[in-house]
């Protein structure tokens, strides 16, 4: 198994586990971005990301940009991270996490951001046993355009 920053070669492998884990949070219909939108903005910079390996498939995905707080500066947000149901249980969600919290340290940020469910009680516990406070007093606003 193999953690390496995400190619535009993996987009389609990452598009389909953003799909999957759109799935799994029952809101499928909410993917509108297509493939050749996220090969412009990985070239533009706007996000990166890693991707887990075995023998040459993509199996696992973490997406991530910078963003700013005006309480604590520098944060890397955490926006998908996915690990293909096959592929459970070995220890491929720690790496991707340990190479996201690794890029946000590298990239002199204050630290690291990110949204889970409140009803994913596993997701939870994975950051929780990451040492992660779970913020629960926020809302999410959001305007589509």
């Amino acid at each position: 198994m193999k953690i390496r920053k995400i190619e535009t070669s993996d987009l389609t492998a990452v598009y389909a586990m953003v799909k999957g884990l759109a799935q799994f949070e029952k809101a499928s219909e909410k993917v509108v971005i297509d493939v050749a939108t996220y090969e412009q903005l990985l070239s533009e910079g706007l996000y990166d990301g890693h991707v887990a390996e075995i023998e040459h498939k993509v199996v696992g995905m973490v997406i991530y940009y910078p963003m700013f707080s005006t309480w604590t500066g520098k944060l890397l947000y955490l926006e998908d991270f996915y690990v293909l149901p096959s592929a459970r249980g070995m220890g491929i969600g720690q790496q991707l996490f340990d190479a996201y919290l690794a890029t946000a340290r590298a990239s002199d940020c204050k630290g690291a951001k990110w949204q889970v469910l409140d009803w994913n009680k596993d997701a939870i516990r994975f950051y929780e046993r990451n040492d992660a406070i779970i913020e629960t007093e926020w809302y999410n606003g959001r305007l589509y355009f």
